[in-house]
Parts: C-alpha cells; sequence; structure tokens
C-alpha cells in the first residue's frame, strides 16, 4: 500500500523543472528529514507528466535490496527493468550505500537509458565519489527539516506565540506527524533518530573509533549552539576534564558530524570584502528537536540559541550561503548572500532596554551600503517597526518570509 504525504512545494518546484533533462539530481540532507516522502511527490508529478513513463524506484535501506551494493549488481538490476520505446525513470534512496555508484550512474546517464533522481545522507558523496566522476553532470537540491510553516501544515496548527515554541522545542522531523507533540513520546522517538544518525552516518561511515567522545562533542555542541568555536579550545577544554584529545581529531570529528548534515559550520566573513576568517566558526544543528534530545529543554536558558538555529535554517531553506558577519570588532549574526544580494540580521530574545536596542540595531548601522537589514527578536508590540531602515521583526512573522 503507497504511503501517504503531505506535500512540500519549496522542494517540489525546485526539481520539477530539471524532470527529464539530461542532469542526474541529487537529494541531499540528514537521514529522516523526508527525502523518500519527497521521492513519492516526485514519483507522482512525473506520472502526471507523463502517464506511460516507466518508473523505476529502489530504496537501497529496504531488506528486498539488500543484494544490491555494488555498482555492477545496481547496474544489472536496473538494465532489466529497463523498458525500450518509453520513457524511463530511475529514482533511488540513500545511493551512498552502493559502493562506486557513480560508475553505474555515470553508464546510464551516458547511454541516455533513464532520467535519474538520487538521494544521500552524506556530504562527502557530493565532494568525492559524485564530484570527481560525475562533475557537471549533477545538480543538488538541500533538503532540510520541516520549516515553521511546514510544522503547522503538518500538525494542523495555527501561527501562534504555543505553537512557535512547540517548534522550537520539537523541531521539525516529519515522522512527528505520527507519533503527536507528546513530550515524552517525542524525545524518545528523537533520541533513537539521534542513535542512529551518530551510528550508521557517522561513526560507521567515517570510521570513528572514540564513540565516547564524539557523544560528549555533540553534547557540547548543543551547549554552545550559536557560540564562537574552534578546535583548540575544545581540546584544551577536554584536558581540563582529564580528556587529551588531539586538536586534528577534534576537526575529525566535527567534519564527520556535518557529513551526515548532522551539524552546519558556518564561517565568519568581514562585511566589506567578505574575506572568510578561517579561525572560530559556529555551529547549527539540522534539527532543533534532535539538539533538545540532547539537553533537556529549558526554554529560559535555550531561547536565543534556539532563535539563532532557526533564523539559520530559514535562510538555508531559501538557498542563501550564510556567514557570521564581521565588521570591525562587532559581530552581525548573520550575513546571507543569493544571486549578487545580501541581507543582514541580528537576533536577540527582548529588547528589554535601550542599551540592548542600541547594541542590536547599532551593529547594523556601522554596514553602509543599503541591503534589507533586519532584527529578529520574540518581542509582539514592536514587531515591524522600522528604525533607520531597519526592520524589527517577531520571529514568527520572519519565519513565515518566503524569500523566493
Amino acid at each position: 500500500m503507497r504511503a501517504a504525504y503531505i506535500k512540500r512545494p519549496i522542494y517540489i518546484d525546485r526539481i520539477k523543472p530539471f524532470i527529464g533533462k539530461p542532469i542526474i539530481k541529487v537529494l541531499t540532507g540528514q537521514r529522516r528529514v523526508g527525502k523518500s516522502y519527497l521521492m513519492l511527490q516526485l514519483i507522482d508529478e512525473i506520472k502526471l507528466l507523463n502517464p506511460e513513463a516507466n518508473v523505476i524506484y529502489i530504496n537501497i535501506e529496504l531488506h528486498e535490496f539488500d543484494s544490491i551494493r555494488t555498482n555492477e549488481a545496481l547496474y544489472t538490476y536496473i538494465d532489466a527493468l529497463l523498458v525500450s520505446g518509453i520513457q524511463n525513470f530511475l529514482l533511488i534512496d540513500e545511493i551512498q550505500e552502493v559502493k562506486s555508484f557513480e560508475l553505474c550512474l555515470r553508464s546510464l546517464l551516458a547511454e541516455s537509458k533513464c532520467d535519474i533522481v538520487v538521494t544521500g545522507s552524506n556530504a562527502q558523496m557530493l565532494s568525492g565519489e559524485l564530484a570527481t566522476t560525475l562533475s557537471g553532470r549533477y545538480i543538488q537540491f538541500p533538503v532540510y527539516s520541516l520549516s515553521y510553516s511546514e510544522f503547522l501544515r503538518f500538525h494542523t496548527l495555527e501561527n501562534s506565540s504555543e505553537s512557535l515554541v512547540k517548534f522550537l522545542k520539537f523541531g521539525g522531523m516529519p515522522y512527528l506527524i505520527n507519533t503527536g507533540l507528546d513530550q515524552n513520546v517525542v524525545f524518545e522517538y528523537l533520541k533513537n533518530v539521534n542513535s542512529t544518525i551518530l551510528l550508521k552516518d557517522v561513526v560507521a561511515r567515517e570510521n570513528i573509533r572514540n564513540v565516547s567522545f564524539l557523544e560528549n562533542l555533540t553534547v557540547y555542541l548543543a551547549d554552545n549552539v550559536g557560540s564562537i568555536f574552534s578546535a583548540f579550545n575544545i581540546s584544551k577544554y577536554l584536558k581540563s576534564q582529564q580528556q587529551n584529545v588531539p586538536t586534528q581529531t577534534v576537526l575529525n570529528y566535527l567534519r564527520a558530524l556535518t557529513n551526515a548534515y548532522y551539524v552546519h559550520k558556518v564561517q565568519r566573513a568581514n562585511v566589506n570584502g567578505l574575506k572568510i576568517f578561517e579561525v572560530g566558526e559556529k555551529y547549527y544543528f539540522e534539527d532543533l528537536g534532535l539538539r533538545n534530545a540532547i539537553r533537556y529543554f529549558d526554554y529560559k536558558g535555550d531561547i536565543n540559541k534556539l532563535m539563532e538555529n532557526a533564523v539559520y535554517l530559514h535562510l538555508k531553506r531559501y538557498n542563501y550561503n550564510v556567514f557570521v558577519g564581521k565588521i570591525g570588532e562587532k559581530e552581525i549574526d548573520f550575513m546571507a548572500e543569493r544571486n549578487g544580494g545580501r541581507i543582514y540580521i541580528q537576533v536577540t530574545y527582548m529588547l528589554f532596554d535601550q542599551k540592548t536596542a542600541d547594541r542590536e540595531f547599532g551593529n547594523l548601522l556601522l554596514i553602509e551600503d543599503n541591503y534589507p537589514k533586519y532584527v529578529i527578536t520574540m518581542d509582539e508590540i514592536s514587531a515591524g517597526s522600522d528604525f533607520k531602515g531597519i526592520r524589527q521583526l517577531n520571529l514568527r512573522e520572519f519565519l513565515i518570509m518566503e524569500f523566493f
């Protein structure tokens, strides 16, 4: 029986123009963010466009496909299912589980045998396997956990302060539509997802040896969301805790976590000239709920971290390149670039007093260009106000903005 799904047009609308084109479509993202259900939506779109099409769907994680673990086995399986005289479409979930899969895809593409869509849960396949063998012959579509608007639609909630707190607490893993939003049930599920990602996509794939340190590192990242971070400082901190872990090991484990799309690294860049600073970056989680499953949700203590994380993810969903801005000795929370344009954002819980307002607006006023500038807060009364061209928005307002 075919699984039901809720449509996610932000992704389908990006992919549809490339359906039927001789280029491999690659959907990337963390495990359990909904890539498989997007594949089901694409199958339906294909059948609408071409009812006679032959659609081959392979989910490498299902037991029936256990024998397909090499590119030769994959090619043989697919070739037997191709139908001559009509258009063939091939959709493969979790392609990175097949050894040397890129050789199979290259051959199928060169022979014009089928239109190809694949998904993957590890960035290494793009920087390594695909990039080397299929350079210029694939296009990437990053997939993220549910946005706030999607969260409201999936859980049939109104856009309210209470709904926003639920989103910041439980995050946007699509499967939560099946569990409901009972705290105990949600966090039990999310803890299991955490374990699966760390064991399958980090430990096993990256040959991690010190699993205990990896777990401690994720806790440290959860505690320090949005803080300037360096591997040297982590190593120094661990030494104070009687754990002697070399800086290079910290860097390797961080890279493994980012390869699994579990966390995102954000580098610092100079506002004037976009010079990238190699030292001192920030990390944000792919999903707020997974972060909160590591460190118990504390609204008062975590709100600024979670707000920043939510803003970062919203920008990434609309294909912005995101940096931490630096202007002189001051910092801009986010400097986001796309298609030659730019926006600047400061995030703070509340503008409690003039000193806070001066800091948040003042940093943005130092920037001399005319790109849009925002201060995002949880304030309700002043939300939407404008100060010297800088717009203040409530987080709820910002998270339903569509940056097309």
